[in-house]
């Protein structure tokens, strides 16, 4: 498909996009529960609906009711042989360890650039848990076969939190006893912390943690079962995010439907509309977000490495040079997003250089039109859209589908606002 997207002034209210990284782990959280789950307001994306489909295969009943997705479960206990993760890096990491407390062989596989990202640290810790492993040295498809036996464990954390996510989900549904997961140099902690949260959240056992650097499982914690869980799914701070900078580009919105108190690591976002000058206030659960005489400003986003193309699409209307730090976070995303953002903002008129970890963004208050290509990558696709909002020409967008792996409403949303959108299909 390709997106073709003019230069438009924008306004109005919208309720945000609901959060992948929430929905995907109250589905795994609903998987490991024994009983039944009422997930409110669900994600629609792509990656929400690989996590469904692999619940199902888990062992999960999986039905839609209104605005509610119905999981009725007796833990994992595999239908098939093989799942399917789709091209979610955080489904693969995260069901690889809980479909591992089944005896049953499994194949585990992805699609689209989920083929190409690394996996070798299964390789390296599920023998340490009693895990049978075999993999495509050290991508996918992979094959296990458990049950998985908690141990004390040392993992490296510098790669993605994600993995981690999977293993504190699958030692607190094995009743993991006395064991510590030592984790050397952690990235994403937020995200982390919504994974604590969805576990205390379905009543399962809680690590005690220190530092973000051991995660202890006592034999002495009790959890009491819990029957029927309703757990409500919260707005995605990372699709967000593109709104608010569409809003401090283009016209004054308002945004519904975003936590205030929310852990997700890319609620960050707001530190940088505000450093940028941006007009922004919160006001009775809405944010609203306009436009001002942008500045340059400076970033960390180490632990919000999503972040960088709405960041870069910000920085290309400020003034001055924009320093983002965590470039090295980028290699393994869906795309190598430090040379993609580079290709693509390039061709807008906006130069970026990267200096080891950092990334500097040259502001250019005068963006051209362009033809660019999403790389098949969502974030790609959506930072060229919302810089197409002030450019001098229309941006033309190829592979522009890319958006439904997380926000198929995206374009839809940017409508609805003013923009002037047309999508083709080639």
């Amino acid at each position: 498909m390709i997106a073709i997207v003019r230069p438009s002034s924008i306004s109005g209210t919208l309720c945000a996009p609901r959060s992948k990284s929430d929905m995907q782990r109250a589905c795994a959280a609903a998987l490991l529960h024994h009983g039944v789950t009422h997930i409110i307001d669900p994600g629609k994306s792509n990656d929400d609906l690989a996590a469904l489909d692999v619940i199902s295969k888990l062992g999960a009943d999986v039905a839609e009711q209104d605005n509610t997705v119905v999981v009725k479960s007796k833990g994992v206990h595999p239908f098939f042989d093989e799942i399917n993760c789709g091209e979610s890096g955080l489904g693969i990491r995260m069901f690889t360890p809980i479909a591992s407390l089944s005896s049953k062989q499994l194949t585990i596989s992805g699609t689209g650039s989920l083929l190409s990202r690394p996996m070798h640290f299964f390789d390296a810790i599920f023998p340490q848990l009693g895990i049978s492993i075999h993999s495509k040295e050290g991508k996918l498809p992979l094959v296990i076969k458990g049950p998985m036996l908690p141990s004390s464990i040392e993992v490296d954390g510098s790669l993605s939190s994600q993995f981690l996510t999977g293993l504190l989900m699958a030692y607190s549904a094995a009743g993991a006893k006395d064991v510590t997961i030592t984790v050397k140099d952690l990235k994403s902690k937020p995200y982390i912390d919504l994974t604590l949260g969805v576990l205390a959240s379905f009543g399962m056992k809680v690590p005690l943690v220190k530092d973000y650097e051991t995660f202890s499982f006592s034999a002495l914690e009790h959890v009491q079962p819990v029957g029927e869980i309703s757990y409500r799914v919260e707005g995605d701070w990372s699709g967000a995010a593109f709104l608010f900078v569409a809003g401090a580009i283009a016209g004054e919105i308002s945004i519904q439907g975003m936590k205030a108190d929310s852990v997700q690591a890319d609620k960050k976002i707001l530190e940088a509309i505000k450093d940028a000058g941006a007009s922004l206030r919160y006001e009775d659960g809405i944010f609203h977000v306009g436009p001002a005489d942008l500045q340059a400003f400076q970033f960390d986003a180490t632990e919000c490495p999503d972040l960088f193309p709405p960041l870069v699409a910000l920085a290309a209307y400020c003034k001055g040079d924009t320093v983002i730090k965590g470039t090295l976070r980028l290699t393994h995303k869906e795309s190598n997003r430090a040379l993609t953002l580079q290709d693509v903002f390039g061709k807008m008129g906006v130069a970026i250089e990267l200096d080891g970890d950092m990334m500097i963004v040259h502001g250019n208050l005068d963006l051209k039109g362009a033809r660019v290509h999403s790389h098949h990558d969502h974030r790609i696709a959506m930072a060229a859209a919302v810089a197409a909002l002030g450019a001098d020409g229309e941006v033309i967008i190829d592979e522009a589908e890319a958006i439904n792996k997380s926000y198929p409403d995206f374009y839809e949303h940017l409508k609805a606002l003013g923009t002037s959108i047309t999508l083709q299909t080639v």
